[in-house]
């Protein structure tokens, strides 16, 4: 579905959302607040990328699973695709304020998502929220939510992350006041600054900002493509009861990403109003992009077919596992395949199996296609674990992250050194001292899962940072592999020499910190935390 006619919104701006919420009627009158209704959409949608699905698709799928699609905020099945999005985080200084103000002047901007996969009912600026574990508890929200990560902070798990300390923390993330994040996400930055002041206006003295970061999709043909160049959010996966998956995506459980359906590994410990959220993790990555790109032009693949630039970019398209147009180097091993990178078809229908294979294990010891370090490898390895995609020991996540800051300059690219600049994000229309935005060349990741542990923290420490994942010798993946700021070292890279170690001195992808949130459903909003 090409987002021009019906798609759905993540967030919602000070447009009032449409339903019933266990009992809560939500407003469906116009009023003062309310925004004019949008005829072209606030969401990307590269044509490489799943497309999300119709309403009246969504509509039927969820029937069949008895999921209510409006009780559900909106950025947990869309995925990564905002145009412009903006993060702020902050604490609550007045309890009882917030609660009333929770019901009656964040809940009606809170955007379902029913609401995102139709373009007539998506508000000028979305809006969704999510509380750390310290939030739930100053809003005095005792029950436990079994999860121990998120229970403990991301703070607590900063050396089993890979981290090097909380040297490169934004100091905001180590201090330890944020107790909800509020994204904010629309077509242009005007309305979240709009959206923002008012808000910020109506909510006064009961909250305290500590922290803000804007995100943008990056311009023209680059949109869709983190800040390395690469087509991201191919392998997001699909989730029962939303969507229909394209040939190799990866179908979960609804269970898996929310908490209380179907495939949630704690269901019987979690309490009722938990239902229908999700916990979403928070990290805002750094990338070196001019020292990513050096690297490349310093070590490229010497084949006898091919020029040192285009070794360079295979070294490149071997350490993703993609080519900057999301074509899959295990099906176009040499060189790119815009074509194929272009079919959300074909992008992602491979297995890393033997052609034809569907059952049984990969190739214990062939890296031709395809290095088992490749960060999207060693992230979801398919057929290398002999396993069904669906089962839980595949650790999906829905990944909803978005790049930060500018493209790289011109002495940036001729000096091989990022440059770091700090300030203001952006500033039109709005008062700017509301801010303390970062501007840097980076990524976040934002993804959504039933169980930290075995989402996000998985995929990071048993894999991703696992040098004998998938096999002995392996490495650490190339990108967001990570070991405490020492050098990492990484085998398959080299097509011709599979066996030989690289040893990466440079981190390219930099933790500047994060959180750990929950997001619950509108009802639980409405019935519970606001009360």
């Amino acid at each position: 579905m090409k987002l021009t006619t019906s798609p759905i919104l993540l967030i919602s701006s000070l447009g009032l959302c449409a339903g019933i919420v266990s009992g809560v009627h939500l407003n469906t009158a116009r009023s003062p607040n309310a925004q004019p209704k949008r005829k072209t959409s606030m969401l990307i949608d590269p044509p490489a990328l799943p497309d999300l699905p119709t309403i009246t698709a969504a509509k039927a799928a969820a029937s069949a699973f008895d999921l209510n699609l409006t009780d559900i905020q909106g950025d947990i099945l869309i995925g990564m695709k905002k145009k412009k999005e903006l993060f702020f985080f902050f604490s609550i200084s007045n309890a009882t304020d917030f609660k009333a103000k929770l019901k009656s002047t964040i809940l009606p901007l809170v955007t379902n998502t029913a609401q995102l996969l139709d373009v007539a009912q998506q508000p000028q600026t979305a809006l969704n929220i999510g509380f750390s574990q310290r939030g739930l508890l100053a809003l005095n929200i005792t029950d436990e939510l079994n999860d121990s990560a998120f229970s403990g902070g991301q703070l607590q798990d900063i050396s089993s992350l890979g981290d090097p300390g909380t040297t490169n923390w934004v100091p905001e993330f180590v201090a330890g006041h944020i107790h909800g994040v509020i994204l904010l996400a629309s077509d242009t930055v005007d309305n979240i600054n709009s959206t923002l002041s008012g808000l910020q206006s109506k909510l006064g003295t009961s909250i305290t900002e500590i922290y803000s970061l804007q995100g943008a999709a990056r311009p023209g043909s680059e949109e869709g493509h983190e800040h390395f160049g690469y087509l991201d959010g191919i392998s997001n996966p699909a989730v029962e009861g939303f969507q229909s998956p394209l040939p190799g995506q990866a179908v979960v459980p609804t269970g898996e990403i929310l908490v209380g359906e179907n495939g949630d590994a704690g269901i019987d410990n979690r309490p009722s109003w938990a239902k229908d959220g999700s916990f979403l993790v928070f990290r805002q990555l750094q990338q070196l992009v001019p020292e990513f790109n050096k690297f490349l032009t310093d070590n490229p693949i010497r084949a006898p077919a091919l020029t040192p630039k285009q070794g360079s970019e295979l070294l490149g398209a071997r350490m993703i596992g993609r080519w900057k147009s999301g074509a899959p180097v295990f099906l176009a091993p040499l060189v790119d395949n815009p074509a194929l990178g272009a079919d959300p078809t074909r992008n992602n229908d491979f297995t890393y199996g033997a052609p034809g294979q569907t059952t049984g294990k990969a190739n214990a010891t062939d890296q031709s296609k395809c290095p088992f370090s490749a960060h999207i490898r060693k992230t979801r390895p398919r057929a290398d674990l002999g396993l069904p995609e669906s089962s839980s020991s595949n650790h999906h996540i829905v990944r909803g992250g978005i790049p930060y800051g500018p493209e790289v300059t011109g002495n940036e690219a001729t000096s091989n050194t990022t440059n770091i600049e700090r300030g203001l994000a952006f500033g039109s229309n709005t008062n700017l001292s509301l801010f303390k935005h970062r501007m840097l060349m980076l990524h976040d990741l934002v993804c959504y899962q039933s169980s930290i542990a075995a989402g996000f923290q998985f995929l990071q420490q048993k894999w991703a940072d696992n040098t004998k994942f998938i096999h002995a010798g392996v490495g650490f993946d190339p990108i967001i592999g990570a070991a405490q700021g020492a050098q990492r070292a990484v085998t398959g890279l080299d097509l011709t020499n599979p066996s030989r170690s690289i040893t990466l001195t440079t981190d390219f992808v930099v933790s500047r910190g994060g959180e750990y949130f929950f997001s619950p459903s509108l009802s639980a909003i409405a019935n519970t935390l606001s009360v």
